[in-house]
């Protein structure tokens, strides 16, 4: 049996989740109590093929959020195959997102507003954050975007090996909160400032090159792969299966697009799943 949990703030995507979850086969179960989770994987358990997989969304409202530690022990020394996805965006975005819809927050009241509601929900969910499979950030993607996220690292990888996603940012518009190693190449030469590759980005063929030829740009690329080659098969010997390399410069056009390319490229012939994603282009690439 397959069990995926879903879980997030309010406003982050997990409604998108389960239905991309659902379009996928899984029997979807939305706002379930953490109590009744042993309750419904027991019913589920040996039954049909079509009830094998099961997608339940766990959030902020769910009573019993204290135990869910222990259950998830237990569900994986009962044998289930569980993945919890951990969906999240900036404060801020979450905000935005609440004022256009004109929905109400599940946390807010006459003594709360919303933008303590949704901090208070980030401290509400933190032990199941801190137990995810995966975490996706969805602060700038759109949700056709975190429903192929969805596909192509969760349900499409044949679990074989653990999943890699390299992504660019551009440190001007934030970290992203999903990130677990996060390198800086801000020190490296600008394309930006060079003469006709302003308006191109690190997938153009100019931007290449110039960067090719920066004996610093060369250096951050060893140190940061033979670091990963280190590293990842640590993680992958403690049973993780997703991890995100964040690769940031100030824009996230030029420098972070040429590395995350490039070492998606260079770990692709080490690794059977492995993504590149670029946040801050409309592009993105897949190795």
């Amino acid at each position: 049996m397959k069990l995926v949990i879903v879980s997030g703030r309010s406003g982050s995507g997990k409604s998108t989740a389960l239905r991309t979850l659902e379009d996928a086969g899984y029997h979807c179960v939305d706002n379930l109590p953490v109590d009744l989770l042993g309750g419904l994987i027991e019913r589920y358990t040996n039954v049909q093929e079509e009830l094998s997989k099961v997608a339940v969304c766990i959030d902020a409202r769910s009573d019993g959020l204290e135990k869910f530690p222990e259950l998830l022990l237990q569900l994986c020394q009962q044998g289930i195959d569980t993945q919890v996805l951990y969906l999240d965006a900036l404060s801020p975005t979450l905000v935005k997102r609440f004022s256009e819809t004109r929905r109400r927050h599940p946390l807010t009241g006459a003594s709360v507003d919303l933008r303590e509601a949704i901090d208070a929900e980030a401290k509400i969910l933190a032990s199941v954050a801190d137990l995810a499979s995966l975490t996706i950030d969805t602060t700038r993607i759109s949700s056709k975007s975190l429903s192929e996220q969805i596909v192509n690292r969760m349900l499409e990888s044949d679990g074989a090996s653990i999943n890699l996603l390299f992504r660019s940012f551009g440190f001007k518009h934030g970290i992203p909160v999903d990130t677990d190693f996060v390198f800086d190449l801000r020190c490296l030469p600008n394309p930006h400032w060079q003469p006709g590759l302003r308006a191109l980005s690190g997938l153009h063929q100019e931007v290449i090159g110039y960067l090719e030829a920066q004996p610093l740009v060369n250096e951050m690329f060893t140190d940061i792969s033979s670091l990963m080659e280190r590293w990842i098969p640590r993680f992958a010997d403690n049973d993780r299966v997703y991890l995100t390399v964040g690769i940031g410069c100030t824009g996230g056009q030029h420098r972070s697009v040429y590395m995350a390319q490039r070492l998606g490229q260079h770990f692709a012939s080490e690794f059977e799943n492995v993504l590149v994603r670029h946040r801050e282009l409309k592009e993105s690439a897949t190795t």
